[in-house]
């Protein structure tokens, strides 16, 4: 249980930085869509809020 709940904190650390990447290259080509911004900002913030719930109940299992 311990290894899925660590690769599931993995991918979802990984998808946060891949939306923070995704984001900056938006960015920098310039003229990009709004609203594709928001949707970026959007899922990184789900995929931060999953890593760090996931990371508390990894944290929670392994003290036990």
């Amino acid at each position: 249980m311990t290894t899925f709940l660590t690769v599931l904190v993995a991918l979802a650390m990984l998808g946060a930085l891949g939306m923070v990447i995704a984001g900056f290259v938006g960015l920098v080509r310039g003229g990009g869509d709004p609203a594709r911004s928001n949707r970026l900002m959007r899922y990184r913030i789900l995929f931060q809020a999953a890593a760090l719930l996931l990371f508390v109940l990894l944290m929670t299992l392994l003290r036990s």
